[in-house]
Parts: C-alpha cells; structure tokens; sequence
C-alpha cells in the first residue's frame, strides 16, 4: 500500500465542508487522482492541511467507508476501496448491477430464475384492456395515501394458504414497485441517526447491502450454518455493534437454499427483541407452503414481511407488496407516498383483476409446476455432487469439487454459453466466499435448450482443471 499527500481544495465549495470533503472523495476516485489500495492521510493531518477540524474530515471518512469508497483498517489507517477504480464522468458508483439480463441468443442465463409463459401474457393483455375500457378521472390524480385501498383489498389473496393469511388486513399492506423496492422502503421507514446498523446474513441477496448503502447505513454480516441465520451470531453482533435492522430469509435462503426451522425462528425474534430490531422478512421467491410461522406472526410487532409478482408472475410489472408490522401499515405507506406517491394506477388496475379473478393464484402455480420440472433435471443430472435445493425452489446451490474455483468455474462456463453467480456476489466485502455457485432455473427457454446448458455443466465439473491449487 502507497500513501497519498492528496488535499482538496474546499474553499469554493458550497455547503457543510464534510459533505465538501465527500464529494472531493468521489471524484478523486472518478478521476483517478485516488488509486485502488492508496492510503489516506490521517483524520489530523488531512484536518491541518485543510483547515477544517478533525471532527470534519473523521466524520467525512465515515460516510465515504459506508458508501463503499474508502476501507478502515484498525491500527493500519484510511485506505481507498480495493473494490474501487477510474470511473468516467458519467459512469454511476454503483457498478454492479442487481439484474443483467443478456440478450444473447446463444446464452443461457442461468442467474436469475426466467419465467416461462404460463400464461401471463395473455392475461396481462385481457386485463389492460378492461382497465382501458374503464379509463376515468381518477387517472388524473396523485394515487393518495388510501386510493390504492381496492389493490390492497385485493393482494390479501396471494397469502391465501400461509400461516399469515388470518392475522392481516389491507391495512398493513404497503405496494411497492417490486420487493427491492420494498427494501427500500422499509429501511427508509426505519433507520435513524448519523450510522445506522443493518445486519444481514454473512451469505445473502445483494439487494440488502445495496439498500443499506442508499440508506447511508453500515451492514455487519451474521454467521450462518444449514439452518441459516445464527442466534447467538446475531446477538453478539448486536452487542458489539448494535444495529437498527435484520434481513432475514427464513423459507428460502438466497443462495443457499436452506430453511429455517421453527424453533430458529423463535430463537432469532427473541433476539430481536431483545435488540430491538426491525426484521426485514424477505419471502419474494414464494417458496412453496411449508405450514411454518412466518416471523411476521412470530413477532408482528417488528417484522416487515417482503414479497413480489417477480418470481412467479411478471418481473416486468415491478408489483411488490410490504406487510407491515401491527399498526405500521400507514407509516410504511407514508413513506412510500414520499418517495413515490405510490404505484401508478395502471399497475394497480392491473394487478387488482389478476387478484380478483384467479388468475393471479392460476398462474403462480403454473410457473412453479414449470420451475419444478426444470429442477428436477438438474437434481437428476448432477447425481452425486454436493448440491442443496427445495422442492418447488426456482434456484439450486452447488458446492464445487476439488480442482474448481467458484470464480473460474463460472468463467469457464461463460465459455460454454452458460451463465450463473459465483458464491463471491453473495458475501460481503470483507467476507469470506465458500467454493460454490448458485444456478436459477430457466423457465424462458426451450427445455432442450435447458438440457444442453446443464450437461455442460456437468462436463465441467467432471474435468476440472489439472493446474489449479487446491
């Protein structure tokens, strides 16, 4: 690591001088000015040299580290993000991104589930066009805090058959435009101070740290083992670094795979009490039902449950729906009115006849019969390798033989049209990524097309490459 003399220039900058500093962070990383791996002066020196107070540039560092520019080593000092590089000037700091879709035909996208039409279409263009025939003034008002009230009536239905059904009402329904969104939201809705704490599995969906990061808030990563999130890991990182929120996907872990049983369940909302944590509940894979409480009727007084149409339905249509703890319900909307004023009323007019006519519930079950299928054969094809699923999940976790990398096994199967997620977009920047790869199902190609794809993958996990260490 080299050190830097870098010193801005701050005296024709308008506002606080430690926001000043912050955008003179960004760009010197835009620019390059600010190398990968540089270390910064320290908080006193930067201080002296700019004539501000060391309260101003610690507290400047401090927003820069959580935005993911800067890395803090005790002992060691304030280095530029590893992870950061020359951006050019319109290039956004956020670089990767949670969807990327390739419109390659000779591709199979195998890293986000795809969902195969069951349906949708067609009656998604039925219901647009009742909605046309009942175009009115309302379509020329804001949504309104309550004016989503028929939709909301109407989504009770897609929770028909959980253990949450009977405990809620439109009322704790917030819409949002998809389940990271909903995130969003909630965080919005939740976190306080100048350095709030998220706290989400050491494995998980990226979304969660990207809205952590948007929300200016620190994430610490939660030890996980076959059941997921860990109870006494929980409470320890509570301890040492408090924390506002937990993310927490008890049905379907992403990307392991793995269920929490109900006895965890039980454990971690005590813990959450006991912290007083908000619990962000994330079930937008829709996992077929278990008969397991959601932590949602565990502990109503603090969960957030999160679902989406994404998975099952349309990805396109952007519709999630947050419950919200007990009494919560107009907090959530409130915030959600202040970042959007809400979902347009197409959306809701659509969504609304999907819910009230069936077809919704139809064509949910439909896809998932087609996802299963498609699971089945990869279960089938990869026999005996090390590889963790659920029935009815649209995704599997596979742990690599020896001789593969996760990094170069997804590379390799780059080369052979298939693309899938290495366990290294799932951990934290500072944690540790197991040797496996997280494979969706492809619900939008053709089934032979599928078959092809998986065979080669399993050719490549039966030759791994002779040179690598192991």
């Amino acid at each position: 690591m080299t050190d830097t003399n870098w010193a801005p220039a701050l005296t024709h900058q308008s506002g606080p001088k430690y926001l000043s500093l912050v955008r003179a962070l960004r760009e010197g990383v835009r620019r390059g000015d600010l190398a990968p791996g540089v270390r910064l002066p320290t908080v006193r020196n930067l201080a002296w040299k700019l004539g501000v107070t060391p309260g101003t540039v610690a507290r400047a560092y401090q927003i820069a580290t959580q935005e993911g520019l800067l890395e803090a080593a005790v002992g060691r000092g304030t280095f530029v993000s590893t992870q950061s590089r020359r951006l050019g000037p319109t290039e956004p700091l956020y670089r990767q991104p949670l969807t990327d879709p390739s419109d390659d035909d000779g591709v199979v996208d195998l890293r986000s589930p795809q969902l195969p039409d069951v349906g949708q279409t067609e009656a998604l263009a039925s219901a647009m066009a009742e909605a046309a025939q009942e175009l009115g003034r309302q379509y020329l008002e804001y949504p309104g805090l309550r004016r989503d009230q028929y939709c909301r009536e109407a989504a009770l239905e897609w929770f028909s058959g959980y253990t949450i059904s009977s405990l809620i009402t439109a009322d704790d329904l917030v819409l949002t435009h998809g389940g990271q969104n909903g995130i969003n939201i909630v965080m919005q809705c939740c976190l306080r101070g100048d350095r709030p704490v998220v706290l989400c599995e050491e494995l998980a969906y990226p979304g969660f740290r990207h809205a952590a990061r948007l929300n200016r808030a620190e994430v610490v990563s939660i030890a996980l083992d076959e059941e997921g999130m860990i109870p006494e890991a929980l409470d320890a990182a509570c301890r040492k670094h408090g924390g506002q929120i937990v993310c927490i996907t008890p049905d379907a872990q992403n990307p392991t795979t793995a269920r929490m049983g109900s006895a965890r369940r039980n454990a971690i909302a005590e813990i959450a009490r006991k912290h007083d944590l908000q619990i962000i509940e994330d079930d937008c894979y829709t996992a077929p039902v278990s008969g397991l409480e959601s932590l949602r009727v565990i502990a109503p007084e603090r969960s957030w449950h999160v679902t989406s149409l994404s998975k099952t339905i349309s990805a396109g249509m952007r519709f999630g729906i947050v419950v919200a703890p007990e009494g919560m319900g107009e907090a959530g909307r409130l915030t959600a009115q202040h970042s959007y004023f809400g979902l347009p009323r197409p959306v809701t007019d659509i969504v609304t006849r999907l819910f009230t006519s069936g077809e919704a519930m139809r064509l949910r079950h439909a896809a998932q019969d087609v996802m299963s299928r498609r699971l089945q054969m990869v279960v089938q094809a990869f026999g005996d390798q090390d590889v963790s699923w659920q029935p009815g999940l649209s995704f599997v976790w596979l742990r690599l033989p020896l001789g593969w990398r996760a990094s170069t096994f997804a590379r390799e199967a780059e080369a052979e049209g298939v693309l899938l997620r290495s366990a290294d977009e799932y951990v934290l920047q500072d944690g540790h990524a197991p040797n496996a790869v997280r494979i969706a199902m492809a619900g939008g190609v053709p089934e032979e097309r599928f078959q092809r794809a998986i065979r080669r993958l399993v050719r490549l996990l039966e030759n791994p490459p002779g040179d690598l260490p192991i």
